[in-house]
Parts: structure tokens; C-alpha cells; sequence
């Protein structure tokens, strides 16, 4: 829960940055501002949530828990937090002294993440296709940790590289298609059809899609300096994206139960993002449109608000209620305080809401892009808002579990609940 609770804050950090810079920082996709804007979503905001969220999923996916997982989970969490703080404020500054404190925070807490997992499904009782997807995932992550810390340092020193611009652009791939979009396609693999009572994946897809993705941006790191490559490689790593959201699509079509499910929303709005992004990047490379920055933004904001933050929002809805509900329902004895189920722990009035406040968010930022002068302070206050409403729907699912939770160890301790 502390990496869930902490992660909305810095969406909401990012919202008031923007009100403070104004719409300037759009003028560049170098802008401090913009970069600082960038990191609070894809590490404060992803990046917490994605480890949070893998640290709880290992013992189902993979049948094996992490070692003392309060005290890994404590300090991947301080200093990665305290790390992403560092980083997003020298970066905003243009300071050196906090991005040169980040540095080692960074490093320690997202290396040893990524190898607390991959050691952890080296003793998986189950090989299955999301421990395979997450492994590949998390291998990607290291890369992607890499590579940022390079650039980092880079600037934190002020030394001279030559091919920043390429390592940049590699660093972003390799960080939302290969660790997010790589975690998210084998998650869904296993809880889409579970959580949405949709007919399962192809078998072909859940076997092969994640290793040839992989693969694909493997094959356009090697070839950086060969630009004849990288078209043909960029339009076979879309092809496998589009088929996986026109899948996910198709398949939350046929589900079983058509009620109205606020998860299974945001997962469509996420596919249709990527879709939508995939499209913008084709008539880019028609257009030759890769030195516009509105066109560059566009992208951005399709990719880390539109498909990754939604995908990671509506999961929240599922993940948080049923921790809650099931550690409580562990604690609790016969005889002792009712738990609540999910839908009480956290109401879909509350949710859908959010969620609803999430879309208009993402309508109005895409607007600024355009039309920055009419659209970009109303985008700020409610994408600002829509993450305040997520911490707060967060805060009470856990104020829930304190309050009942202190109602179990009460009962616990009375002559009646021994």
C-alpha cells in the first residue's frame, strides 16, 4: 500500500508544476520543466505502482513470495522515493547537487528491484505466461535503469555525450514499450480474462508476443546507428502492439458478464490510446514529422497518460479492495467483525467518477498541445484533481483496513475472540 498511496501525490505534484511554469514548458520536449513533469509520471507515478503491484503479484503468478517482503518493499520504496524527489527537482532547477544525490538512490532501489524479481521467478514453481512476460519485463527495466542512469550522470557532471539525443529515445522505448507495455501485455494475459470474464488470449499471442517484442527492440537498440532499420523495426513493434489492443478489445466484447465495469474501461480507453498513438507515429514517419514537437508531445501524452496510466489507474480498482478484503478476511476469526467486500471497500460511484475526471484530463492535455492558450490551464487543474481523487480513493480503502483491522485485534484480544 505505501507504493499505492505515494504515487497519485506525485501525478498531483505534476499538475501544480504545470500551473507554475505555464504553458512554455511545452515549447520543448528538452524543457526542464517538462523532463521533471515526465519522471513524476513514469517513476513517481508508473513506476511505484508497477513495483508495488509486481512485489504483490510474485506469489500468485510466479508460487514463490519475496524474501522478507516488509523490509524489501520498505527500502526499494524510501530510496526509490527519495530518489525520484531528487531527480524530478534537478531536474526542474537544472541543478546538479540533487540530480548527483539521486544517482546511487536510483540506482540501488530500481536495480535491486529489478533483481529481487528476477531471482524471486528463478524459484517460480510455475513458468507460465505471465511470469514469462515478466521476467523479459523486468530485464527490460534494468536496461531501461541503465541507460537512464547514463544519461543522468551525464547531466548531474556536465560531461560531453555525443549521442545523448539517440539514448534518449532509446531510453523512452525501452521504458514504455519494453518495461511497460511488455508488464502490462503479460498481466493482462492472466487478469483480464479473470478479472473481466473475457474468453481467454490466443495461445499463439500469450506464448510468442512478449518474446518477440523483446526481441524487436533488442534488434533496434543494436541498430541505433543504422536508420535504415529502424522504420521496418518500429513498424513490426507497432504491428504487435495493435494486435494486442485490437485483441483486448475484441475480447472485452464477448465477455461474459455485461455489466458496467469501471476497470474494464479504463483498460478500453488505454487500448484505444494506443491504437490512436500508433496511427499519429505512422503519419509521422509519413509526414516526417520527427522534429515537431507538438507531434512529439502528442505521442507522450497518448503513451504515459492515455494507455499506461489508465491501464495502472484501473487496476488500482481491482488490486487495492482486494488486499484489503483479504487481509482482513485472514485475520480475522470466526465470529469476529464482518468484513466488508470490495465493492464496500471502495464504492464504483467513487471510482467511476475518477475515472470519467481521468478521460477529461487526458481530452484537455491533448487540447493544450493544440491550442495551449485556451486548454492549458484547465488540463493542469484536472489532471491535478483527477490524481487527488485517486489518493483519496486509495487513502479511504486504507482507512478501512485500519479501522476494521483494529476491530479484529480488539476482538482478538477479548476472553470471547481467544
Amino acid at each position: 500500500m505505501r507504493f499505492f498511496l505515494s504515487a497519485p501525490l506525485f501525478s498531483i505534484a505534476a499538475s501544480l508544476l504545470l500551473l507554475w511554469q505555464g504553458p512554455a514548458m511545452l515549447l520543448s520536449r528538452w524543457h526542464p520543466a517538462l523532463l521533471g513533469a515526465t519522471h513524476m509520471l513514469t517513476l513517481g507515478f508508473l513506476g511505484l505502482i508497477m513495483m508495488g503491484a509486481i512485489m504483490q503479484m510474485l506469489p500468485v503468478v510466479a508460487g514463490t513470495p519475496v524474501r522478507h517482503p516488509l523490509w524489501a518493499a520498505g527500502i526499494i520504496h524510501t530510496l526509490g522515493t527519495a530518489g525520484i524527489i531528487l531527480l524530478c527537482t534537478g531536474l526542474i532547477l537544472a541543478s546538479p547537487l540533487p540530480l548527483q544525490f539521486s544517482l546511487p538512490l536510483l540506482g540501488i532501489a530500481l536495480l535491486a528491484f529489478a533483481g529481487l524479481v528476477i531471482f524471486t521467478l528463478r524459484h517460480a514453481q510455475a513458468q507460465n505466461m505471465t511470469a514469462r512476460a515478466m521476467r523479459l519485463a523486468v530485464l527490460v527495466l534494468a536496461a531501461t535503469v541503465i541507460l537512464g542512469l547514463l544519461l543522468l550522470s551525464n547531466h548531474a557532471y556536465s560531461w560531453w555525450l555525443q549521442v545523448r539525443v539517440p539514448l534518449t529515445n532509446l531510453h523512452l522505448s525501452w521504458g514504455l514499450l519494453g518495461w511497460a507495455g511488455i508488464l502490462v501485455i503479460g498481466v493482462a494475459f492472466q487478469v483480464v480474462p479473470m478479472f473481466q470474464l473475457t474468453p481467454a488470449y490466443p495461445a499463439f499471442m500469450t506464448r510468442w508476443l512478449a518474446i518477440i517484442l523483446f526481441l524487436l527492440l533488442l534488434a533496434l537498440s543494436l541498430g541505433v546507428g543504422l536508420p535504415a532499420l529502424r522504420l521496418p523495426l518500429g513498424i513490426a513493434l507497432s504491428g504487435g502492439f495493435a494486435w494486442f489492443s485490437i485483441t483486448t478489445l475484441r475480447l472485452q466484447n464477448q465477455r461474459k458478464r455485461k455489466l458496467p465495469d469501471v476497470t474494464m474501461n479504463f483498460w478500453r480507453g488505454g487500448m484505444l490510446c494506443m491504437l490512436f498513438a500508433i496511427a499519429i507515429w505512422l503519419s509521422g514517419q509519413i509526414f516526417s514529422l520527427g522534429e515537431n514537437g507538438k507531434y512529439e508531445l502528442l505521442l507522450g501524452l497518448l503513451m504515459i497518460v492515455g494507455f499506461a496510466m489508465s491501464l495502472v489507474n484501473g487496476m488500482l480498482y481491482k488490486i487495492v479492495p482486494f488486499l484489503v478484503w483479504f487481509h482482513l478476511q485472514s485475520r480475522r476469526k470466526p465470529g469476529g467483525p464482518v468484513v466488508p467486500n470490495v465493492k464496500q471497500i471502495l464504492p464504483e460511484k467513487q471510482t467511476r467518477r475518477q475515472m470519467w475526471l481521468h478521460f477529461t484530463a487526458l481530452a484537455s492535455l491533448l487540447a493544450a498541445v493544440l491550442q495551449p492558450s485556451v486548454f492549458f490551464y484547465p488540463a493542469a487543474v484536472l489532471f491535478g484533481v483527477s490524481g487527488l481523487w485517486l489518493w483519496l480513493n486509495m487513502a479511504s480503502a486504507w482507512r478501512t483496513y485500519l479501522r476494521v483491522n483494529a476491530l479484529i485485534v480488539q476482538f482478538r484480544q477479548t476472553p470471547s475472540g481467544a
